[in-house]
């Protein structure tokens, strides 16, 4: 016990300490700025012949004579150490210069002694209580009393110093008396009531009640440190008193009384420091009465109530203390936590769901004059989603009643705060989030997505749904992320509606069909059609997820199959309409809105179209295993190439009237020239996989192949600049000599190219095709006076004379070596004569050279 005395007057004497600090403060910051006060006991007459004489000034600071009421009064509500604000020459003594001198004896000699004086008095008061009953000569009733006797002769006392303020002249006495006074009252009936058990705990706690109330009183009187301690042992008397199982209804009425009155006193007392400590103890007794002893009825009515005034009611009456904002809020916030946690220990009864409408809509109300309060209501509304969420098989109908109440107070109200035009952001996101939020608890616990026909439950997310809808109605659509916010809100509560009348193959569909309708209709609702459209694209989860998922292993060499794909029909009802919708905003939103998110809207629907098509592509040859991959894989691929350049080239034909066909076709030709470089050219490659190519020589399926990716190259030249098209032209000189080997494969081997080992003779035409293609390219370069295809004449006639010399020359003899080295000759002579003479052509006038390829 007298542990708890004397940290309750440490913290006292610290404040009091802190206080004297900034009052000296202020009196040296006036004297700097040079008004000093003077008051003089009485005035010093000056010569008039002696002008230059000084007048001394008195050793002593004078007492005034007379000091007003009004003015005492003030000094005693504000506990200062100077009782008067506007001093006049009767009213201070004068004062030694500022200094460390100064200092030193003003607080070590004038202030601090008092109050260590009085918090001396209430110790040694109880120490000698102590050292009676260890010497036995006083019983504990003898005691008890002689400590109730000591307390209210040192509050007495403090009466009679306040009435002989003329010859103390100092209102710390009295407020030291009063305050050691008071703390010896709480030890005595502490002692009384659990100490010797001389009364009973209601008495004692009556007790400890009156002496908190006495110190209120007080306060006004003397000031802090009788304000101090009713804080203190306002909230503390209750754990003094022992007792099996608390009156919680007589705990949480006291509790209620003395947060409001220490606020109230704060308030009068300028003291808003007081009201914001008073409202935190409150609170935190809050959880101490939920957790203190299992609730009754009557428990959970009145802990509810208590609840409701300290975290609804009481934040209203806070003075002007710093972040006034955000103490609101979180006391709003942790009072609608505890209800949460009240709801939870009375199993979820009306009369619990009951208390916690009532706190919100105190809220309500309050906030509707005191709008930092909406804060705080926000708050409590997404605790009462996440209770109505956990609500353990709630019946029907009382989960209605709940749920309208509650949305009432949480949605309906922002909602007509918005409508009047004084909105804040807390109701935004309040109307915004609570309306979802509560569809999505009911399809919890009674309704089901896209499997069960619930019109009910459908009607009440649409009516939810309209709320959100009518708040995004009543802003600009360009009121950014407020309206974004509300929009979004309000199509994914529609969507909770339609997926409890519409089976799961219609889901895409509507969705999809709501973001087109409103792209048309309302072209100015962006984030509403951007949000069916997400949801459109969800369902397209499962049959793009199957395609990448083949897509990869078919990056690794596996064959695509047709079986690894989800049927024709779910990339119908689920992947097209989703793509379909990306597609249609992209184009209806170009220009509103972030550029940005347009472009990517284009992308996804862009990619998604192309998985679309390429699954529904994938039914015309149907290869659903090895064998129809190795007769058909070629072709299919070459076909689906086909088209994408196809496309492309399309799309370039009207690249002037829409500034994104270019991008477009570029994307496509780019995808063609990569699926037929990684799976033709590097995996299925008919040279050394097995791929039928057809029967016929020359016009077949390997011609086709290597002419759509030559004709790729050829649409993406014109879309770049002078190093792109230079590139293509490199890529296209190289594909052609493997399309001529290709080709001279299929003529000894047929149509599967591994089948027949490579002869001699084939070998021989390898060079002399790649000696035909070194003059081929070598006069196309000539005629288009272009550099690139001369060097890479030169290149490849030099790896075909490389080839034959080293390779060929090894393995020929007699005439056949002689006619291949005939030849060869004859071919390079020819290629250096014709070269020579495009060098020493004589260039028109004007003309710039070309740059060169390396």
């Amino acid at each position: 016990m007298e542990w708890i005395v004397i940290i309750g007057l440490a913290v006292a004497l610290y404040q009091l300490w802190r206080r004297v600090e900034r009052l000296e403060e202020r009196l040296s910051m006036q004297e700097m700025l040079g008004r000093r006060p003077v008051v003089p006991v009485e005035e010093v007459p000056v010569p008039v012949a002696e002008p230059a004489a000084e007048v001394p000034e008195p050793r002593e600071p004078a007492v005034a004579t007379t000091v007003p009421r009004v003015k005492r009064a003030v000094a005693r509500v504000t506990g200062a150490a100077s009782a008067i604000a506007a001093p006049s020459k009767s009213d201070e003594a004068p004062r030694e210069k500022a200094g460390i001198a100064f200092n030193f004896e003003d607080l070590f000699g004038r202030q601090l002694p008092i109050w260590a004086g009085g918090i001396t008095l209430a110790i040694a008061g109880f120490f000698l209580v102590m050292y009676a009953i260890e010497l036995g000569l006083l019983s504990p009733a003898v005691r008890v009393l002689l400590g109730f006797v000591f307390g209210g002769v040192l509050i007495g006392g403090a009466f009679v110093a306040e009435k002989m303020e003329e010859r103390i002249a100092d209102i710390r006495v009295p407020q030291a008396l009063a305050g050691a006074g008071i703390a010896t009252l709480y030890a005595c009936f502490y002692l009384a009531g659990t100490g010797y058990g001389l009364i009973g705990a209601g008495f004692a706690f009556a007790g400890l009640a009156a002496v908190t109330a006495g110190a209120i009183y007080l306060s006004f009187r003397f000031g802090l440190p009788c304000a101090v301690l009713g804080l203190l042992g306002g909230f503390a008397a209750p754990m003094l008193v022992s007792a099996e199982e608390s009156n919680l209804p007589i705990l949480s009425i006291y509790l209620a009384l003395v947060s409001a009155g220490l606020v109230l006193t704060g308030n009068r007392q300028q003291r808003p420091w007081l009201g914001a400590a008073a409202m935190g103890g409150g609170l935190l007794w809050g959880l101490l009465l939920l957790f203190s002893q299992d609730l009754t009825f009557a428990d959970q009515l009145f802990v509810g109530f208590y609840l409701i005034g300290v975290g609804a009611v009481l934040p209203t009456a806070l003075g002007e203390v710093p972040f006034r904002h955000w103490l609101r809020a979180g006391a709003g916030a942790f009072a609608a936590l505890q209800m949460a946690i009240l709801i939870d220990q009375g199993g979820y009864s009306l009369l619990a769901w009951g208390l916690y409408v009532l706190l919100g809509g105190a809220l309500a109300f309050l906030a509707w004059k005191k709008p930092e309060l909406r804060d705080p209501q926000a708050l409590a509304a997404a605790i009462a989603v996440f209770m109505l969420a956990f609500w353990p098989n709630p019946e029907e109908a009382e989960f209605a009643l709940i749920g309208a109440a509650m949305a009432a107070i949480f949605a309906v109200v922002p909602l007509f705060h918005i409508w009047r035009g004084e909105r804040l952001r807390a109701d935004v996101v309040q109307v915004a989030g609570f309306a979802p939020g509560l569809a999505l608890a009911a399809l919890w616990h009674y309704g089901d997505v896209f499997h069960d026909f619930l019109p009910v439950m459908g009607a009440v997310s649409l009516a939810l749904a309209a709320l959100p809808a009518l708040a995004a109605s009543r802003l600009a659509p360009d009121r950014g992320w407020k309206v974004w916010l509300l929009e979004t809100s309000a199509a994914l509560t529609t969507v909770v509606a339609i997926s409890q009348v519409l089976d799961v193959d219609w889901g895409a569909i509507a969705c999809a069909a709501a973001a087109i309708g409103l792209a048309f209709g309302l072209p100015r609702r962006v984030a509403a059609a951007r949000a069916f459209a997400v949801v459109a694209a969800v369902f397209a989860f499962f049959p793009t997820m199957a395609w990448f998922d083949i897509g990869i292993e078919a990056i690794a060499g596996e064959p695509f199959y047709l079986s690894d794909l989800e049927k024709w029909e779910d990339t119908l009802l689920y992947l097209v309409p989703g793509v379909l919708a990306f597609l249609v905003l992209a184009w209806r939103q170009a220009g509103i809105g972030s550029r940005h998110v347009v472009r990517g809207l284009a992308v996804l629907g862009g990619a998604g179209a192309v998985i679309a098509l390429h699954s529904i592509y994938k039914l015309g040859f149907a290869i659903e295993g090895y064998t129809r991959f190795m007769n058909y894989g070629l072709a299919e691929r070459t076909v689906w190439e086909a088209l994408l350049v196809a496309a492309a080239f399309a799309l370039t034909q009207v690249q002037g009237r829409f500034a994104w066909a270019r991008t477009a076709a570029i994307a496509l030709l780019g995808a063609a020239l990569a699926h037929f470089g990684w799976f033709t050219l590097l995996w299925h490659n008919p040279l050394w996989n097995a791929q039928a190519v057809g029967p016929v020589p020359v016009a077949n399926l390997a011609l086709a192949a290597y002419a759509v990716a030559v004709a790729a190259l050829a649409v993406l030249k014109p879309l770049g600049n002078a190093a792109w098209r230079r590139a293509a032209d490199i890529s296209i000189m190289a594909l052609l000599p493997v399309l001529a080997i290709t080709l001279l494969r299929q003529a000894f081997s047929g149509s599967i190219l591994t089948a027949v080992p490579m002869g001699q003779g084939e070998d021989l035409l390898r060079s002399l095709a790649g000696i035909v293609l070194a003059i081929g390219y070598l006069l196309w370069g000539a005629r288009a006076e272009d550099r690139t295809w001369r060097i890479g004449s030169l290149v490849l006639m030099i790896l075909a004379v490389g080839k034959v010399f080293i390779v060929d020359a090894a393995v020929l003899d007699g005439l056949a070596r002689i006619g291949s080295f005939l030849a060869l000759g004859f071919s390079l002579i020819g290629i250096g004569w014709f070269y020579s003479r495009i060098l020493s052509r004589p260039k028109p006038e004007g003309a710039t050279p070309q740059p060169s390829a390396g």
